[in-house]
């Protein structure tokens, strides 16, 4: 575009105001603009008059108008988000982590304005709910397991053709269960294939816990006072899984766990176990009951970024340090020793159900556990252990199935022949699973494939379909017996009847492969003390010395002279040779 050209477009629009102004088309005050004489007006009123005249131009045009207009709209919608999302990000991104669970109900019931939901007549009792909603989603670097650039080489399962190989032959000399081959992918790999987000939980999206002050026990056989008592309908209301759903999950006395519920932990070993993990690895021993265990064949990922917890209560910690096996810094080999005051429980043994079934509330931002009894020892990695039970089968929950037994009922007897609990309670149970309809495991239930498990190593993910099953197992077992084999069942099939969720029930003898099995203390101890106690062998009696008898040779071995032969003379010496 030449200046010509540009000059006839500036004055053929000054010529067009000025046929507008002759015909009386502007105002007064117009016509005056343009009668000024002045060259610098002229000027002046030039540059105004192209700069409105350009703009309207511009913002007469279709495509300039519609990219206001929509940057307008982002502008609004952007404020809006920001108002109105303004709590959740200021918790997520903003706060530092202890405030963040501040801000989460991780802290006292009565920090939770807004959140009461049931008014009892006393003043005292207040019951509210604890809103676990975890924050370790925004908190999570993909980039601490892998690149997700990963090859497909790498990503290759080398064991999609692994199959059992054939039993070994019967051994008479050892009796029992075996371990069997279980195929491992390298550390690497199985680092590399966990999951970058979580796995979906079906139906139920939120969960949240009842909290109660001071729970009361308004039925006969309704639970205990860490468990909160609940009513048979709220049970069987909390089988009915819905979208969002409150429950009964212990620590009903506070909505931090450990944090004056019952099951107190050191607010130094509190803060420790809200910190955000990917993977932990958990275990208990009350009551002194085991000798603790050390991990073996772990690699140097997992004993850099996964942290061992040991829970022993104070039974456990005196034994610990007279025998100079805990000292002040906590740590026992690759255990955290996490010492637990005012257990809820008379009985060591259903005290250590509480960390067992309900490690999502002790560690509410983790993404996956491992649960192993105190008596055994792991010899396998983790991050080997959740590929191979959990993300290969795209699982959230696995669990090992009982080495002989398949039906709760045999399981119920088993229990009373070894004298495991009392024999009353234990029928109380069954029948009452029985008019729940409890039926004997047959083929008919497969897929399942059993409905006994081997409950000492639990592995899984921490989404809300798994809390809710460790939820309402422990209320079983609160309510019920401690023998959580006998109620494991019966809530798998009624959160099984209502979602489409599984349990990986593998192998008993796989899981032997990752775990060896010892002794309880106290068999150990009474072994060695039979041993110290067994009088020494009687001295044997000095046999009479007899004379030695010359034992008796034969063909080449003879000595000479052992035997009298005919002497050959040369007298006789034809006659002998005749």
């Amino acid at each position: 575009m030449t200046g010509g050209s540009l000059g006839l477009r500036l004055s053929g629009s000054f010529g067009s105001l000025q046929q507008q102004a002759l015909n009386g088309g502007l105002q007064p005050q117009n016509a005056y603009i343009t009668r000024r004489s002045s060259k610098t007006s002229l000027n002046g009123s030039r540059e105004k008059e192209r700069f409105f005249s350009s703009t309207l131009r511009y913002l007469c045009r279709r495509k300039v108008g519609m990219l206001i207009l929509a940057a307008f709209a982002v502008l609004a919608f952007m404020t809006g988000f920001f108002t109105v999302n303004k709590e959740d990000d200021f918790e997520s991104y903003g706060l530092p982590f202890d405030t963040r669970n501040i801000t989460k109900s991780y802290v006292a019931p009565w920090l939770l304005p807004g959140k009461e939901v049931i008014h009892s007549n006393s003043k005292i009792n207040k019951v509210l709910v604890c809103d676990y909603r975890t924050g370790w989603g925004a908190l999570f670097n993909a980039s601490a397991v892998g690149d997700s650039s990963t090859s497909a080489a790498v990503l290759t399962n080398p064991c999609k053709g692994f199959a059992f190989p054939p039993p070994p032959p019967g051994d008479t000399r050892r009796i029992g269960p075996r371990p069997c081959p279980v195929c491992y992918i390298p550390m690497e790999q199985a680092i590399a294939r966990m999951p970058r987000f979580p796995s979906p939980s079906p139906i139920l999206h939120r969960l949240s816990y009842f909290s109660e002050e001071n729970p009361s026990k308004t039925e006969a056989n309704g639970g205990s006072d860490f468990g909160g008592y609940p009513s048979l309908k709220q049970r069987n209301d909390s089988f009915n899984i819905k979208e969002s759903m409150t429950v009964h999950c212990g620590f009903v006395k506070g909505c931090r766990a450990g944090y004056r519920t019952g099951f107190e932990i050191d607010m130094a070993d509190l803060e420790v176990l809200e910190q955000f993990h990917e993977v932990i690895v958990a275990s208990a021993i009350f009551g002194n009951y085991d000798v603790i265990q050390q991990p073996k064949n772990i690699g140097e990922t997992a004993r850099s970024k996964v942290p061992f917890f040991m829970f022993i209560d104070e039974e456990t910690e005196r034994y610990m340090k007279n025998s100079s096996v805990l000292g002040s810094d906590k740590q026992v080999g690759l255990w955290r020793i996490i010492v637990v005051h005012n257990v809820p429980y008379t009985d060591p043994r259903r005290n250590g159900k509480v960390p067992k079934l309900l490690l999502h509330r002790l560690f509410a931002n983790t993404r996956f556990s491992i649960w192993i009894d105190g008596k055994l020892q792991l010899v396998v990695d983790p991050y080997q252990l959740l590929e191979r039970f959990l993300w290969r089968h795209n699982a959230t929950f696995a669990i090992s199935r009982h080495y002989r037994r398949f039906d709760v009922f045999e399981e119920a007897e088993a229990n009373k022949a070894g004298a495991k609990y009392d024999n009353a309670s234990i029928d109380y149970q069954i029948e009452f699973y029985k008019k729940e309809g409890l039926t004997p495991y047959t083929t008919a239930k497969l897929p399942i494939t059993s409905d006994v498990p081997e409950g000492c190593v639990i592995i899984r993910e921490h989404v809300p379909i798994t809390n809710l099953f460790s939820c309402l197992w422990f209320n079983e077992v609160d309510r019920f017996t401690s023998r959580d084999q006998l109620s494991f069942s019966t809530v798998r099939d009624k959160i099984v009847a209502q979602v489409k969720w599984s349990i990986n029930m593998f192998l008993d003898c796989e899981r032997r492969n990752f775990v060896i099995q010892a002794y309880h203390r106290d068999l150990l101890e009474r072994r060695a003390q039979m041993a110290r106690s067994r009088p020494p062998p009687p001295a044997l009696a000095r046999a009479r010395t007899l004379p030695k008898k010359s034992p008796v040779r034969r063909g080449r071995d003879k000595r000479p002279g052992s035997r009298k032969r005919r002497r050959v003379t040369p007298k006789n010496r034809e006659n002998y040779f005749i």
